[in-house]
């Protein structure tokens, strides 16, 4: 097994960018585990906290799926 090499952790954080994604990640596979166990999530909407029904919960499953795919690959 090829060992990764080590990251700047202080430039990670300078760009942004693989934080960006984690988050995006983090957030997409949140939501689709919400939809399939069939529980809302709350949304802030127009200044105000709603509850979105599993049925209307939107996410991309298939870049959930990809990441999930590529993490386990590495």
């Amino acid at each position: 097994m090829r060992r990764a090499k080590p990251r700047d952790i202080s430039k990670i954080f300078a760009e942004g960018t693989l934080i960006d994604k984690a988050i995006a990640t983090a957030v997409r596979e949140a939501l689709l585990q919400h939809k399939r166990a069939g529980n809302p999530v709350a949304e802030w909407r127009d200044g105000k906290v709603v509850w979105v029904p599993p049925e209307q919960i939107v996410v991309d499953a298939k870049a959930a799926r990809r990441r999930r795919a590529r993490s386990r690959a590495r």
